[in-house]
């Protein structure tokens, strides 16, 4: 019998469509009890469909250097006097001396000239390449440096083994498993750098791909150590309660409720890292607590600027802008996130406060009062909810969906910011919101 092609199946996600390289050019030196434990978790009854195989590519040494950070004493000036050589700035007019004399750069630029961002002296052979749809639709091929993508797992070690006291590899378990809730998603088992072989693996959770009973018996066999995923995936591990122990869940991607941090860290007692970042700066800053982000110790440099692209003081809410200096093949200087927060100071380090994700968006009541969506986000907070999404239409209607949560309180309180009747709408997951990165809020009013 004939299955029925799918009309919605993506070629890209096609089993190994886009593998072209060679074990031994993924997984420099791997040894014959690493490529042994590679195989048989490839091959495990229970494992979903690899969509594709990846590795880190770097030798032994390379894997040992990326142990240790980037030294960060004077990285700023030499990371603008890279950025001065770029394509992209040869048409500036202007002096590029200061970081504020750089023009701002958007995702649609990059979309527009990625190559115009890369430096013309890269060394080629060694940029991977990853793939970024963006929350504006906007798709986009990313340059990725190896030897950042192995420094940045070594900066969440450094962090989670502060948190817990020490993470160091365990032959019996993975290191990491990310997990995914997709209808279609790329999937892979691979090798973490420098981290003794362990494994890693990136899965999806969606019952259309992969079923309970074997996401249950392969995590079971995998016993991750880390966790990682974003809030719609992570809500699925409450599910798996009796099958995972991690000693520590990071989320990233998608805002990370107070009520699923709570529910998160009470299940599996360990802590939860909210990591915020972009693929194209990578990680920015952290929060272990669930107060500001801590900006990371690394080569990020983080600004606020106001609707005039002016730099607001501290305290104050405007949009974020990065210098990301870690990805040697996408020196980015002054590049809009289209986030919302105020910058902070935190036991005398650099946080992100009051963090929302792309434009600010403001409501408004009957009498025209603007209420700022970050008023809201507390409160259904503390109704329970686990994510949400509010739209305020231009007659000043507001609907609101949420996922968990006690829908008659978000009613009340909404409505009583609001000075009008809210909508409520409860569905049980994250899912339910919708594919995707949602929107947790929208306003058509004109203000």
């Amino acid at each position: 019998m004939t299955e029925t092609p799918d009309p919605l199946h993506l070629a890209e996600y096609t089993p190994m469509a886009s593998a072209a390289l060679t074990d031994a050019e993924r997984w420099p030196g791997l040894s014959v009890v690493g490529a042994a434990r590679l195989a048989a978790a490839s091959t495990h009854p229970a494992a979903p469909v690899w969509r594709h195989r990846v590795g880190h590519r770097l030798t032994g040494a390379e894997q040992e250097a990326a142990r240790s950070q980037l030294p960060l004493a004077g990285w700023l000036e030499r990371h603008l006097a890279v950025a001065r050589s770029l394509p992209a700035y040869r048409r500036h007019r202007g002096p590029l001396e200061t970081l504020t004399d750089f023009p701002l750069v958007t995702r649609q630029n990059l979309v527009d000239d990625i190559g115009g961002f890369v430096p013309l002296d890269a060394d080629y052979g060694r940029m991977l390449h990853g793939t970024s749809s963006g929350s504006t639709g906007a798709a986009l091929v990313m340059p990725d440096d190896p030897d950042e993508l192995a420094r940045g797992f070594h900066w969440l070690r450094d962090l989670i083994a502060g948190l817990t006291g020490g993470w160091e590899p365990d032959p019996a378990r993975f290191a990491v498993a990310q997990v995914v809730w997709q209808r279609q998603a790329f999937t892979y088992v691979s090798v973490a750098p420098g981290f003794g072989e362990s494994l890693v693996a990136r899965v999806n959770l969606h019952p259309g791909e992969w079923a309970a009973e074997d996401q249950r018996a392969f995590l079971r066999d995998a016993d991750p150590q880390v966790i990682s995923g974003h809030p719609t995936s992570l809500e699925h591990l409450l599910d798996l309660r009796e099958v995972v122990r991690p000693i520590a869940i990071i989320s990233s991607a998608m805002a990370l409720s107070a009520t699923l941090r709570a529910d998160l860290e009470r299940t599996f007692d360990c802590p939860v890292l909210d990591v915020y970042g972009l693929h194209e700066t990578r990680p920015v800053a952290v929060s272990t607590d669930g107060g500001p982000f801590l900006v990371a110790d690394r080569r990020v440099h983080v600004e606020v600027l106001g609707s005039d692209g002016l730099s607001l003081p501290e305290g104050e809410i405007g949009e974020i802008v990065v210098t990301a200096g870690e990805n040697a093949f996408l020196p980015l200087v002054r590049y809009r996130t289209g986030d919302t927060g105020r910058l902070v100071r935190v036991d005398g380090r650099p946080a992100i406060d009051a963090l929302e994700g792309r434009e600010a968006t403001v409501f408004t009541t009957p009498a025209g009062a603007l209420i700022p969506s970050v008023d809201l986000t507390q409160h259904l907070q503390d109704a329970g909810a686990r994510g949400w999404s509010v739209e305020q239409a231009a007659d000043g209607s507001v609907v609101a969906t949420i996922a968990g949560g006690d829908a008659d309180a978000v009613a009340a309180r909404l409505g009583a910011m609001l000075a009008r009747d809210v909508t409520v709408r409860r569905v049980d997951t994250i899912a339910g919101l919708g594919d995707g990165k949602p929107r947790r809020y929208r306003s058509s009013v004109t203000t």
